[in-house]
């Protein structure tokens, strides 16, 4: 399922993915069991480093799901530990350009086509595959969230080797003139940032993508064009749950009339 996920998403066939930000392998382990098309493990705003990258994406790969991480920041030393680690693929945070776009694609791919230091961890190089046939099992997904990423969109899609532009929504709705966090005096500069977006990927020929809060927003992104989208994550669906649990505990409990005074 791993590698159909990476077919199937150059293919630009719709596909739904789940966010996790805990440093858990078993949570991943768990959350690849459940369905989803991909797990993606959040290195910039998660817990996770490269040992946690290691540990989850065992579990995730051996579920058949395609196991992505988000990477800290552009920058070559992140990536090739994301694939070193067993990264299905790659997602860049903040991007501006097309040349650093370019950079990302070089960073992930070995010699002669980029400059990805070999590192033997779960490269699995015994089976005798070229190292060019494993550059074409790795997709290579850059984020627009910034003003410069916005108004380069264009000609970042068009790099040549890239798979996938992702939208983290509340950072390119600050880039637009929101003052917080679904401000609906931006919802209409937003919603336009999204369709050029979403134009710019088609014209390129490679997927969209973007990061959604529950199933109802990701169904509709995906009938508005997205190619994937990755719904909410572990931690912000535990709090859900937990707070969720523990107010109807406490609807339930008999008042009690202790010391003339009333509590639960």
């Amino acid at each position: 399922m791993s590698e159909s996920t990476v077919h199937k998403l150059r293919g630009r066939e719709q596909t739904v993915g789940y966010w996790s930000v805990l440093d858990s392998a078993l949570a991943a382990e768990k959350l690849a069991g459940v369905g989803y098309d991909f797990i993606v493990l959040d290195g910039q705003h998660g817990a996770t480093d490269f040992r946690g990258w290691l540990a989850g994406l065992g579990p995730v790969r051996a579920a058949g799901t395609a196991g992505f991480v988000r990477v800290p920041a552009a920058r070559a030393e992140y990536i090739g530990q994301a694939l070193d680690a067993g990264a299905s693929g790659i997602i860049v945070p903040m991007v501006d350009s097309a040349a650093e776009a370019t950079e990302i694609v070089r960073a992930s791919m070995y010699p002669p086509q980029g400059n990805r230091s070999f590192g033997p961890m779960r490269t699995q190089l015994s089976d005798g595959r070229e190292l060019s046939q494993r550059d074409g099992q790795i997709l290579r997904i850059v984020m627009i969230e910034t003003a410069q990423g916005l108004a380069g969109v264009e000609e970042i899609c068009a790099v040549s080797g890239l798979d996938a532009v992702f939208v983290g929504p509340i950072d390119l709705s600050l880039a637009v003139g929101a003052r917080f966090p679904g401000d609906p005096d931006a919802a209409a500069a937003f919603e336009a940032a999204l369709l050029r977006i979403r134009a710019a990927a088609e014209a390129a020929g490679i997927a969209s993508g973007i990061y959604v809060g529950s199933g109802e927003d990701a169904a509709r992104r995906l009938e508005e064009g997205f190619t994937f989208v990755a719904v909410a994550n572990d931690l912000s669906h535990m709090l859900e749950a937990a707070a969720s649990h523990l107010a109807t505990a406490r609807a339930d409990l008999p008042r009690q009339v202790l010391g003339g005074g009333t509590s639960y």
